[in-house]
């Protein structure tokens, strides 16, 4: 019944359901219950196979067979479902060159495309609208200006324009789109715009509709020129404005085309605004929509007179003001209300607030509170509030707030693998990531099933998202995933190489370059390093050892040695000092181990201080997994390793670390370091400066004196 548990890989084009007319969802219902449209099951079988169906250009990019050819409504549907799924790069954007595809309605929302791969798959068709929302800072904003102005047509034909969250160079100053005459909608929400850009765009001679929110305008004064033909101006939490109330309000009234005014803003930030607009006798007189959500000092009696005296309105937003209780909001006949005071408002609230966080929070917060007691099945609420899982993506709930973390991870996990639409998959890959944390190796070793099929599952991510070159958010959140599950779990370190992991990994480091990919792939290579120095570990996971002793593994860790980041130099410090200390698999490699101790030494010794900052703070459970490599007198590489490893969180979290090494005995072994005849001075001289430091720390704990 819920839309997120449906099986399909793409969603239909649906209305929100009107939680006041069909409470009991009849039609909610109906519709979740109905089969994909033909259409769609096709679309996604063509791109499932776009690969294997398309020819190859010589310079890497796909290309359709000759004979086919893409009515224009189905041209729109299979760029906009493929952009959904995160399918569109500069390799498969290349489909849309030439006159195959005839597109009128691009959409590339978060797409990762080139400025080139861009102008030469879309700047050549008859486009009217373009939604390029939080595309990937690849695409800048001044490179999809320049892509759509150097086609005529587009120049005075393009209607609606979204840019909402895409990236502006910091050398670029003006925005210029005076040359898409043909523009009616723009949206820059959240985007480097300033006042000169709200000039340049208030001269375009059709502009009706404009979104300005969350930018850098300090001034609105640019709208006059603009006056006579502005239907809907949005102006959410616009928080650099430097001029007066006054001014403001003397600029909205000359705006007498406006039918839809938004001025809603964050609560925390307490303006009045609407305040004094809401005392305004001689303003808006059209107006048929106005949102004041968060504004502070909003009554019932205001809005409610305000409302008497523009009889045409039909939506007002009240969420997060202490208005809407009354009955006139019930009684108003045509009167839709967003807010917080009975089942109506919260459904339109969490209907019209999907892309505004601080209003989704609320809302979400008083359907929490309406439906607390509620004994009555609600489908069309229950399908408004069908994003239950990504608020568990908050890390702050998945953390701080009581609940059954066992059992959650247990759904989410075998949730992960029935291969879900690609935006529910990052949401369960993020949420197995920060719950695998939670849970205690006691826990983890019950969960046999699951993160067999989990570790399975996220490896084919992997596998794909490094086929496809796609360095995404998903593929982050899934290499943070495996690099959690494995933490003191020798069951996950096995099922990772037994599913070809380690030759999946080394692929990784092959195909992206990037410091927080290599991280976390090292992270979870140490993981695997750490369990097979344990005295205890089982015989299956020690093997580990000999099979990551392979020329291609050791090649791309000498070399990630050598990062000039802090952190993935660290993590590939850490693999070599486990691998060489053991004697074992290097029988026959005795000279590489060598040469690998003497690099590994010569690079720490470069290293800063111990307390320097490192990109990502790395975590242990435990200190014991490093004793063995302190005890290691034949190494001092390998001791170097450990005590600057095992300062550095110290120095960071001393509350939880040295309390650990306290706890766990380790301080005599950094003793023993101190005083051995054997100890290279180098260590030695490290291990004193530690212990120095570490005194300072231990007076918190009623010990007896270090040595």
């Amino acid at each position: 019944m819920v839309h997120f548990l449906h099986p399909g890989l793409s969603p239909r084009t649906l209305v929100p359901p009107d939680a006041q007319k069909d409470a009991l969802g009849c039609c909610v219902v109906q519709e979740e219950a109905s089969p994909y449209t033909l259409v769609n099951i096709c679309l996604n079988v063509l791109i499932a196979n776009l690969e294997k169906l398309c020819s190859e250009r010589s310079d890497g990019t796909l290309c359709l067979p000759d004979h086919w050819n893409f009515p224009q409504e189905v041209a729109d549907r299979f760029l906009g479902v493929m952009t959904w799924q995160g399918k569109l790069t500069d390799r498969t954007a290349s489909i849309f060159q030439g006159n195959q595809m005839k597109l009128k309605l691009v959409n590339i929302q978060k797409a990762k495309i080139s400025a080139a791969a861009f102008t030469k798959a879309f700047c050549h068709h008859r486009v009217i609208e373009l939604d390029a929302t939080a595309v990937h800072t690849d695409l800048a904003i001044p490179d999809i200006i320049s892509g759509l102005c150097s086609n005529s047509w587009i120049q005075q034909n393009l209607r609606c324009l979204l840019l909402n969250s895409a990236s502006v160079p910091r050398d670029s100053r003006l925005l210029f789109f005076g040359q898409l005459t043909g523009l009616r909608i723009l949206s820059v929400f959240n985007v480097c715009f300033h006042s000169e850009d709200l000039a340049n765009v208030a001269q375009l001679p059709k502009l009706e509709s404009l979104d300005i929110s969350n930018t850098l305008v300090t001034n609105i004064s640019a709208l006059l020129m603009c006056k006579d033909r502005l239907k809907s101006l949005t102006m959410h939490y616009l928080k650099c404005l430097t001029m007066t109330k006054p001014q403001i309000l003397s600029v909205i009234r000359e705006l007498k085309c406006l039918l839809h005014l938004d001025i809603s803003d964050h609560r925390q930030l307490k303006s009045d605004l609407a305040f004094h607009l809401l005392q305004q006798k001689d303003i808006l007189p059209h107006i048929v929509s106005l949102d004041i959500s968060g504004g502070s000092c909003v009554t019932d009696g205001a809005v409610e007179l305000f409302i008497r005296q523009r009889p045409a309105m039909q939506f007002v937003g009240l969420l997060a003001t202490d208005a809407g209780y009354s009955d006139f909001f019930t009684a108003k006949q045509g009167l839709r209300v967003a807010g917080g005071a009975n089942m109506s408002q919260i459904s339109e609230a969490l209907s019209r607030y999907r892309n505004r966080s601080c209003f989704m929070k609320e809302a979400l917060y008083r359907l929490f509170t309406e439906t607390f007691s509620m004994q009555v099945t609600m489908p069309a609420i229950l399908k408004l509030q069908k994003n239950c899982l990504l608020s568990l993506t908050n890390s702050r709930i998945l953390v701080d707030v009581p609940f059954d973390r066992f059992d959650a991870a247990k759904f989410v996990m075998r949730w992960l693998c029935k291969h879900e639409n690609p935006k529910m998959q990052t949401m369960a890959v993020s949420i197995t990531s920060i719950l695998a944390l939670q849970l205690s190796p006691e826990q983890t070793a019950q969960l046999q099933e699951e993160l067999l099929m989990a570790v399975k599952e996220l490896l084919a991510i992997v596998k794909q998202k490094t086929t496809e070159n796609l360095d995404d958010v998903t593929l982050l959140f899934t290499l943070k995933a495996l690099w959690n599950l494995t933490d003191e779990s020798p069951a996950a370190c096995s099922h990772f190489m037994e599913n070809q992991g380690l030759a999946i990994f080394i692929k990784v480091l092959e195909t992206f370059s990037e410091s927080a990919i290599q991280s976390k792939v090292l992270g979870l290579w140490a993981f695997c390093h750490l369990l097979t120095n344990r005295r205890n570990n089982i015989a299956e996971v020690r093997e580990l050892s000999s099979k990551l002793v392979t020329e291609d593994v050791l090649k791309h860790i000498s070399s990630l040695l050598h990062s000039k980041e802090m952190e993935v130099s660290y993590l590939a410090a850490g693999i070599i000092a486990h691998l060489t200390s053991d004697k074992q698999p290097w029988m026959s490699q005795d000279l590489q181990r060598t040469a690998l101790l003497q690099d590994l030494y010569a690079t720490i010794q470069n290293w800063p201080s111990s307390s320097c900052k490192m990109t990502a703070l790395v975590t242990y459970r435990s200190f014991k997994a490093f004793f063995p490599l302190l005890g290691n007198f034949s190494q001092p590489a390998v001791q170097l390793w450990a005590l600057w490893a095992m300062y550095h969180v110290c120095s960071k979290n001393p509350s939880k670390y040295c309390k650990m090494l306290v706890e766990e005995e380790g301080l005599q072994l950094l003793c023993d370091i101190q005083d051995h005849s054997k100890a290279d001075p180098q260590t030695q001289q490290i291990a004193t400066s530690i212990l120095d430091d570490f005194r300072m720390h231990f007076m918190n704990y009623q010990r007896p004196p270090l040595c």
